[in-house]
């Protein structure tokens, strides 16, 4: 008999930015970095023999907190990825639940017709995901083992372990937190579930699933939840566009001069360089934010320019906002850039908090005028 702890992967991009990350390659997020050293408490006193790991960074970041503390080896294994979510892969959530309503209600019921275009179903993905395992702790005979896997990977593991259909895990199969813990003992081919996605080595503070907006609303693409985009127009949004920026300027820079043709100059050339280069994000029919980027500047430096972040009073204070990073951050890690800059007022009250939280860090003066700004830097490689 083995005995296989299952451990779905820290908090990552996808989670936080609403965006779908089946097996795109996302980063974990500050609070998954928290996580995992309280992942790495709960398993200081347990002895592992061996720690598996899909191959997908979130994972393999997460599985740290497993193996390097006993001073074992990592082995990476595909078979322990998320569902391939083909075409839908780093799509924002918002945007498949407005285009394809259907098809995301039968990915949230887990119906067996279910694929994404170019995807995998949820029999195929269980299959793989159990066999997998399986194999892995034939491998382990009577020793403990650790794997790290995905959240969806690991309800339809734990559906196949408990003998439910793939469309009872909605049901049936309790959701997990990240850096959630299962633990599973396999003699063959049988598998004896002895706990399944417990977190009670998470403050309150440190959960993912307890905050998330789109739990509360009840559905994963929830509209109220996720927002979608769509390019800005400059000729019809033109004043659209100077409301949101006299307004983020006086209340940044009260007394200073609005310099409103300069903006929009800035603005249209933008847009020019690449229609979705300044987006709209939209909750719903509404217009909730809206984000400029530059894909020139800091183009030879291997970073990426947010040129104007906004969000709408209304769409304030949901949650909403961190989302608008998620759809920066996809329209410059394709073009190989390994950072995203800004320039914040030092005495911005809303921006420069929100900014240094989510991994934003202050890296010197950015010379403008009339007003100096701080210029900030993430890192997305």
């Amino acid at each position: 008999m083995t005995t296989v702890y299952i451990v779905r992967h820290a908090e990552a991009e996808g989670n936080i930015y609403r965006r779908i990350h089946g097996q795109y390659n996302s980063n974990l997020t500050e609070k998954g970095l928290l996580q995992v050293a309280a992942l790495e408490e709960r398993f200081r006193p347990i002895h592992l023999d061996a720690v598996y790991s899909s191959d997908l960074r979130r994972c393999r970041m997460t599985a740290r907190a497993l193996y390097e503390p006993k001073g074992l080896p990592l082995h990476l294994n595909a078979g322990l990825r998320e569902m391939n979510m083909g075409r839908w892969e780093d799509r924002p959530w918002g945007e498949i639940g407005r285009l394809h309503p259907e098809g995301i209600r039968g990915f949230q019921t887990c119906s067996r017709s279910f694929r994404a275009p170019g995807g995998e179903s949820y029999v195929e993905l269980r299959a793989r995901v159990r066999d997998t395992i399986f194999r892995l702790a034939a491998r382990h005979e009577g020793q403990t083992i650790a794997v790290s896997t995905h959240y969806i990977a690991l309800r339809a593991a734990l559906s196949a372990f408990w003998g439910f259909d793939v469309e009872e895990i909605p049901t049936r199969v309790p959701m997990s937190d990240n850096t959630a813990v299962s633990c599973v003992q396999i003699e063959g081919r049988e598998a004896k579930v002895l706990f399944a996605c417990d977190n009670s080595h998470l403050t309150e503070e440190l959960s993912t699933l307890n905050g998330q907006k789109w739990k509360k609303d009840g559905s994963i693409a929830a509209p109220e939840s996720n927002l979608w985009y769509r390019p800005w127009d400059p000729e019809g949004e033109r004043e659209l566009y100077l409301r949101f920026r006299r307004e983020t300027w006086e209340q940044v820079h009260p007394g200073v001069p609005f310099d409103a043709e300069g903006f929009y100059r800035d603005a249209a050339r933008c847009a020019a360089q690449d229609p979705w280069a300044v987006v709209c994000a939209m909750q719903g029919d509404a217009v909730a934010g809206l984000l400029q980027m530059d894909l020139e500047r800091y183009r030879e430096e291997g970073a990426g320019f947010i040129f104007f972040y906004y969000m709408t009073p209304q769409a304030r204070e949901q949650g909403l906002g961190i989302q608008l990073l998620g759809q920066a951050i996809s329209t410059f890690r394709p073009l190989g850039r390994t950072a995203l800059r800004l320039r914040c007022a030092p005495d911005n009250a809303l921006g420069l908090p929100f900014y240094l939280h989510h991994g934003f860090a202050d890296i010197g003066t950015a010379q403008t005028e009339p007003v100096e700004l701080r210029l900030l830097e993430k890192r997305i490689d």
